[in-house]
């Protein structure tokens, strides 16, 4: 039996530094915009920085502006206990997807100050930078440079649509620390995040013990047409790009379809140009996500999208050019961490089942390097990327509750072991 094992963390305390950082970026619709390493950002950023001092804590950053909140422990040359998520959102985001992470990391810092309980291990609570990828794409570049997934020569040189580029936003904003991202040691990493979608909620489960996450890769498709009068042009003998481009839409739907339940196929950006109400397109752009819990299938998947889509540009008459963008391969967590999780739910008396994440968090590239494990709570309908998004006090509590005793398990038996 792991010590302090009647322990919870202030659950109002919890809640209370969710509504009180939602102010940071809050629209009127009761979501937040806060793009990464925005004025927004910064506060958040600061409030962070200022919260965990105030517990005690050191707080510094790496080269990719990474923030660690480290808690000393017994055996300051052990590697840290760490656990984290994000703070930046999506331009109409929500009050829970990725900062519940980082304030349920508080939370627990929190019960451990009030305890005045010293654990083997220092604790640390991180907030990965540019997670979402709504300002610099592709999404998690900060903990993907952690992993080694991006150099981060390629990561700092990601531009947002105003040509800045993520190297001169963390110099603007002060966060280029001395220590290299993918140096800072840590021995284990667990990270809580909403679920961001329906099943907790549908099955009435208070914690979803997340075994991995499923894979996925993006696309930029472009098709090319000719530029036409709307007017003047017979359509049998237009080359018109828009029409192609929708029935390459409809397309990617049908690959989805074809590998039910767990496929899924989404064209989220569409570019059409010359953009005039009475000329035929000629060009169009559009992106695509195609995602599938197996590698294998998500490689079938992947042919059949490249078929189907040049077969409808040889049909439409346009040309066609697909780039991908962004692969990542599914993600199992490790069996360690998530005996931490299990036994921590149980232990507690929540309602779980085993589920792998649809949604891409830090966690899958921290997973590459550090033994890693997440922990899921209910989400309203299971939206989530929504101004609408939202959650119930109890249930970020209950995560809340379960990392806390994840991390003492994992103080308690990696020492052990």
């Amino acid at each position: 039996m792991v010590a302090h094992s009647n322990m919870v963390i202030d659950g109002p305390a919890l809640w209370r530094d969710l509504m009180e950082t939602a102010q940071f970026g809050g629209t009127p619709k009761g979501g937040i915009c806060r793009l990464a390493l925005s004025d927004e950002d910064e506060k958040v950023r600061a409030w962070f920085t200022k919260t965990c001092e105030n517990l005690g804590c050191t707080v510094t950053y790496d080269s990719m502006g990474n923030l660690f909140a480290r808690r000393p422990g017994a055996r300051n040359d052990l590697p840290p206990i760490m656990m984290g998520s994000h703070l930046d959102t999506q331009p109409t985001g929500g009050k829970f997807d990725g900062i519940l992470g980082v304030l349920g990391g508080v939370a627990v810092l929190r019960a451990l100050h009030a305890a005045g309980i010293t654990t083997q291990h220092p604790i640390e609570v991180v907030n990965w930078t540019n997670e979402e990828g709504a300002r610099f794409t592709p999404p998690m570049l900060a903990s993907g440079v952690f992993g080694g997934v991006f150099t981060q020569e390629y990561a700092r040189g990601r531009a947002d649509k105003n040509g800045i580029t993520l190297g001169q936003a963390l110099e603007q904003a002060g966060f280029i620390g001395q220590e290299p991202c993918g140096q800072h040691p840590a021995s284990v990493y667990f990270e809580l995040h909403i679920e961001q979608g329906p099943v907790l909620e549908a099955e009435q489960k208070t914690i979803g013990v997340v075994t991995g996450v499923q894979a996925m890769r993006w696309y930029t498709v472009t098709v090319t047409g000719q530029d036409a009068h709307a007017g003047t042009t017979p359509m049998t003998m237009r080359s018109d790009a828009l029409w192609a481009a929708a029935r390459m839409i409809d397309g990617v739907h049908q690959v989805a379809i074809n590998h039910a339940p767990d496929g899924l196929g989404t064209v989220g950006i569409v570019d059409c140009q010359p953009g005039s109400s009475n000329v035929v397109p000629g060009h169009v752009q559009f992106t695509v996500d195609l995602r599938h819990p197996t590698d294998s299938v998500l490689e079938g998947m992947e042919k059949e999208f490249y078929e189907t889509l040049t077969n409808l540009a040889e049909t439409c008459g346009a040309q066609i050019a697909i780039e991908p963008t962004w692969v990542s391969a599914a993600v199992h967590f490790d069996p360690f961490c998530l005996s931490c999780v299990e036994e921590s739910t149980e232990k507690l008396g929540y309602s779980s089942r085993k589920i792998v994440s649809g949604a891409g968090h830090d966690a899958v590239y921290v997973a590459k390097v550090v033994p890693t494990a997440m922990i899921f709570v209910p989400c309203w309908k299971g939206i989530s990327h929504n101004e609408a998004e939202s959650a119930e006090p109890q249930d970020a509590t209950a995560g809340a509750n379960v990392l806390l005793h994840a991390v003492l398990q994992a103080d308690a038996q990696l020492l052990a072991s």
